[in-house]
């Protein structure tokens, strides 16, 4: 019998038909409930702080403020209860005038004035100062260096005035998490310092991703700890990081000590958002839920990593993403040349970017499991990966073996849910340890 499911792709749906017979699980997060008061609960974690003295104890007139805050691809809702903290800043005795909004771009591009305006809201954004973090040109100042060696230079926004780190607690390929420190590292880093700290994300002994990395990783993971590291030599005064359910409403605030109130919402993350499966299956069709989680490949790939966790060694993958931006980042495709003179573990370690591993990581996946991407990327471009892309759905279906007899898993929310064993440990990594065929080395 056949039944269609329905798909976020953009900012429309796609119905594709299953077999119900073939499908042996839908992973969906848990039933959680979301904040119906957020500006109540804004004002609750700010005076209920998680190993901090309370929000109004730490901020008084005559203080700069400097509110980090991420760029248009993280689904962080910052809008919704933004307005609550800087009133409570004004309420201080702090005035408008001496708040500053820092986006923390990384290595991204620079938001347009319509993106500044969605990220703050409009009030917020025509009040208050918006300045674009840039890894190249911001000046920057030294902060110290971290005990594995990494050059912590930050811009000089987010040292010389008093911090707030806003954010969004996602699971991360690379970090574990995302939001807390990654506000600091990558967010308002110079090139080099974040180049120095995601070459952690590279074995040392082998041409492979570093085992100890991996999606809700943390302990033992040398990226995350080199980025707690990095953010200790910048010391923020506050944290509130938001969690976002996959209905876009908020789910959760948690605030204070930029470590611990993090740890907390990490903690609370991995047990909504990880996911049960009971065996792998041969197919796995997973959308990463809709703009603007699928602005870009660079973005998407979130959904590609955590089906790649649901799938068998073999099975196919079909992913969902629309794509509008392409690539999302301008050498993202630049690194299929190394590829496919099989240099592209040399050349990422010598030259190391975050696309760059991205990128790496996207073509060890698709050496784990046959990759369907359905989006509006030209095939060709990502052809060079040994993901084979397709642009209607009429062709997704018939090269993803949509109808034949093969157990499959559905992720609707594939960027938000993490496929767990029974045993709640994360169902495999994501980057295992592939000899490249002959010529074809990473």
């Amino acid at each position: 019998m056949e039944r269609f499911y329905h798909f976020k792709y953009g900012d429309g749906f796609l119905d594709l038909p299953l077999q119900e017979g073939n499908v042996i699980q839908v992973l969906e997060a848990r039933e959680i409930e979301t904040i119906d008061d957020v500006p109540s609960e804004v004002n609750h974690v700010l005076d209920h702080p998680v190993d901090s003295k309370p929000f109004d104890e730490l901020f008084e007139r005559g203080d700069k403020v400097t509110i980090v805050v991420s760029d248009i691809t993280r689904q962080v809702l910052l809008s919704e209860y933004l307005p609550t903290l800087v009133d409570r800043l004004n309420r201080l005795g702090i005035p408008d005038g001496d708040i500053l909004v820092l986006i923390a771009t990384g290595t991204h591009r620079a938001q347009t004035v319509a993106e500044k305006e969605k990220i703050l809201g409009p009030e917020l954004f025509r009040r208050l100062a918006v300045v674009d973090h840039d890894c190249d040109r911001s000046e920057m100042v030294y902060a110290g260096t971290t005990p594995r060696g990494t050059r912590v230079d930050v811009n000089r926004l987010a040292v010389e005035r008093k911090v707030i780190l806003t954010g969004a607690i996602v699971h991360h390929l690379m970090a574990g998490f995302g939001g807390g420190r990654k506000s600091i590292v990558p967010g308002v880093s110079s090139r080099r310092t974040i180049a120095e700290n995601h070459l952690h994300a590279l074995d040392p002994e082998a041409e492979r991703s570093n085992p100890l990395i991996g999606v809700g990783a943390l302990a033992g993971n040398p990226l995350h700890e080199d980025m707690v590291d990095c953010a200790r030599l910048v010391k923020p005064a506050f944290l509130i990081n938001s969690i976002v359910h996959t209905n876009g409403k908020l789910a959760r605030l948690v605030a204070g000590d930029w470590l611990s109130a993090w740890e907390e919402g990490c903690r609370w993350a991995d047990e909504k958002y990880g996911v049960p499966i009971e065996r792998k299956a041969d197919l796995v069709v997973a959308s990463c839920g809709g703009y603007p989680k699928d602005i870009s490949l660079y973005q998407g790939t979130k959904t590609l990593f955590n089906a790649s966790l649901a799938v068998k060694e073999g099975g196919t993958v079909l992913m969902l993403a629309e794509c509008r931006e392409g690539a999302g980042a301008d050498e993202f495709f630049g690194w299929s040349g190394p590829l496919k003179a099989g240099r592209l573990d040399p050349e990422l370690r010598k030259n190391f970017t975050i696309p760059g591993y991205i990128f790496y990581a996207a073509v060890e996946a698709a050496r784990k499991a046959r990759v369907v991407l359905l989006s509006a990327i030209d095939p060709e471009s990502v052809k060079p990966m040994g993901i084979l892309g397709v642009n209607n759905l009429e062709d997704a279906l018939e090269s993803a073996g949509i109808g034949r007899k093969q157990e499959t898993i559905v992720m609707p929310y594939g960027g938000a849910t993490i496929p767990l064993f029974q045993s709640g440990e994360v169902s495999g990594s994501t980057t295992p340890c592939l000899k490249a065929p002959k010529g074809k080395g990473l």
